[in-house]
């Protein structure tokens, strides 16, 4: 007789992804499905990860439940219920195939999970929780199926989380189809591929955003003419030229479409009416800063992209690094998350050339004022399996913790 008692339990980490050819719009809002394709870069758990554990046992007597950063979290929505549904319906199936099994499919869930980095402040924070809520359940259920047909259930949860189930460099495939059985994330290549790439992210802001993403795109898609080229020329045109940077490695190209396709999905946000400002001015500088650093360096080392929030993320490669690092942290060097064995030879001429440049522009100040931490990361792997369980063999909470900025 099966131990009426017993935790079963699976834990892992998942990835945040930031996009370079955006996801802004949804053609079915039950189902996630999205209004075009986009495509994103994997960024280093290292710096940025989810971690969850996911348990299950006949004894939990409080039904499904779900903590998050040591608080409790609502499961009662559709999003968080499609991939409890979805999940438990594989895994009666691996039952109904095999009656060994013990029928987890049966039991409550107990999900526990922790950010190392502020949630909803435009950091992909659903993404990564959702990626890591539907991996840790399939690992807990010991499902069979590929990650991009768990990206199909994780898209139920959070579109972009389906690219968070994958490592490197990942295209999510609109589809066309009515069920959403061909709206799914691919890997076109690891990390490996093109490891040289990497992120300097500017947080603006760790305030929850004024307009969920949820709620702008609907108003996007409802009111804003540019949405409808975007979707029609604009991202198509940018899937190509991105999907081909990345595989020939040109960084110049790469940069060259994240940051166009960055201003675009900005500015359907801008003639959605009323209109959606995500960026604020202090963004903007960063996006000057960009500029000055690409026009005094003579060639494109960096790239500025933006989500649903203020925050600025700045991709470059490791050769440029001393440049582009050295550059910022002349402007904003008194904040947390500089890593000393990266930035120590970044105190390059070149890039006092362009700090200076950027003194003289007027952005120094709004950039000091505005920032208020920096993360600096690269392009990194999929969801890790761990044994680091936040519930214990008993099914309680291993610890407590919570996010210090």
């Amino acid at each position: 007789m099966a131990d009426s008692t017993k935790v079963y339990r699976a834990s892992t980490t998942a990835p945040v992804n930031i996009a370079v050819v955006k996801y802004w719009g949804k053609r079915d809002t039950k189902l996630n499905l999205p209004t075009n394709s986009s495509l994103s870069v994997t960024l280093s758990q290292a710096d940025l990860r989810t971690l969850t554990t996911a348990s299950c046992s006949a004894s939990y007597s409080d039904g499904d439940n779900l903590t998050l950063n040591g608080e409790a979290s609502d499961v009662s929505g559709a999003r968080t219920q499609a991939c409890f549904r979805e999940l438990r319906t594989l895994r009666a199936s691996a039952e109904l195939a095999d009656p060994s099994l013990p029928k987890l499919s049966q039991m409550p869930l107990r999900i526990a999970s922790e950010n190392n980095f502020p949630t909803a402040a435009g950091l992909a924070s659903s993404a990564a929780g959702f990626a890591a809520l539907v991996r840790a359940i399939a690992n807990l259920y010991e499902l069979r199926e590929s990650p991009t047909e768990l990206s199909i259930i994780a898209r139920q949860g959070s579109g972009s989380a389906c690219r968070s189930l994958f490592g490197g460099y990942v295209a999510w495939r609109m589809g066309s189809l009515a069920d959403g059985s061909d709206s799914l994330a691919v890997q076109l290549a690891e990390a490996s591929h093109w490891p040289e790439m990497r992120a300097l992210i500017l947080i603006v802001s760790t305030a929850k955003k004024g307009v969920s993403s949820t709620s702008g795109m609907q108003q996007t898609v409802a009111t804003s003419g540019l949405f409808k080229e975007r979707i029609s020329a604009v991202v198509p045109s940018h899937m190509d030229a991105m999907e081909e940077a990345i595989d020939q490695k040109d960084f110049a190209k790469f940069a060259d479409v994240a940051m166009r396709d960055s201003n675009s999905f900005h500015a359907t946000c801008a003639d959605t009416y009323p209109p959606i400002f995500y960026m604020n001015d202090v963004s903007r500088a960063a996006i000057r800063a960009v500029e000055l650093v690409n026009r005094e360096a003579g060639r494109t080392v960096a790239a500025y992209t933006f989500d649903a929030g203020p925050n600025a993320v700045i991709y470059h490669l490791e050769k440029d690094k001393d440049l582009i690092l050295g550059a910022f942290k002349s402007v904003v060097g008194g904040v947390d998350g500089w890593k000393a064995e990266d930035t120590e030879d970044a105190a390059t001429a070149e890039a006092s050339k362009i700090s200076t440049t950027i003194h003289e522009a007027g952005l120094a100040d709004m950039l000091r004022g505005g920032v208020s931490r920096v993360i600096m990361t690269g392009v990194g792997e999929g969801p890790i399996k761990t044994e680091e369980h936040l519930v214990s063999e008993k099914g309680e909470p291993n610890r407590t913790w919570s996010f210090a900025e």
